[in-house]
């Protein structure tokens, strides 16, 4: 069980650049698929981006490729994603997401909400026009 709190989101202006974090307790989440989403109003949770320990990779959602950034402190047990570029479109609330269970197959992404079992409250990211 692992518990998870995004911090570094506020308000910007197109085209700046923000980092968000996300803190891990209560276990360690060395060897566990982390992953971050976000929501905007009216729509479902998109995928942002994910680290799979067990490959070394990385992989990213369609709309922010070449822009945003995930990497991981995994001795202080956080999480960061690094925005740049952004755009009024990428305003949403911004959840960091750990998952417990074992992998399913070396070469998957977790792309999907149901893949991952814990989540963070989550932090609002603005970007003005």
């Amino acid at each position: 069980q692992v518990q998870l709190v995004e911090s570094g989101g506020g308000l910007v202006q197109a085209g700046d650049s923000l980092s968000l974090s996300c803190a891990a307790s209560g276990s360690t989440f060395s060897r566990k698929p982390m992953g971050w989403f976000r929501q905007a109003p009216g729509k479902g949770r998109e995928f942002v981006a994910a680290f799979i320990w067990k490959s070394c990779s990385t992989y990213y959602g369609d709309s922010v490729k070449g822009r945003f950034a995930i990497s991981r402190d995994s001795a202080e047990n956080t999480v960061y994603l690094q925005m740049n570029s952004l755009k009024p479109e990428d305003t949403a609330v911004y959840y960091c997401a750990a998952r417990q269970r074992p992998y399913y197959s070396s070469d998957y992404y977790y792309t999907r909400t149901d893949d991952y079992d814990d989540w963070g409250q989550g932090t609002q990211v603005t970007v003005s026009s």
